[in-house]
């Protein structure tokens, strides 16, 4: 079943590579070693802020 998933989840990297005209590997960097770190951060970020705005309010 997990290597069914993990090929299912190539597949999809290698679709995305296909349409978008970057090919697998640049897929795979631009997912994971962009998007994913910078979303994560931006995440953190967005809620230090709201919790910081939230202990000034009481």
């Amino acid at each position: 079943m997990i290597d069914q998933f993990f090929w299912w989840c190539v597949g999809v990297l290698q679709y995305i590579g296909t349409i978008t005209g970057m090919g697998y590997n640049l897929a795979n960097i631009v997912i994971f070693v962009i998007l994913q770190p910078g979303l994560i951060l931006l995440f953190f970020i967005l809620w230090r802020k709201e919790k910081k705005k939230n202990r000034n309010r009481f």
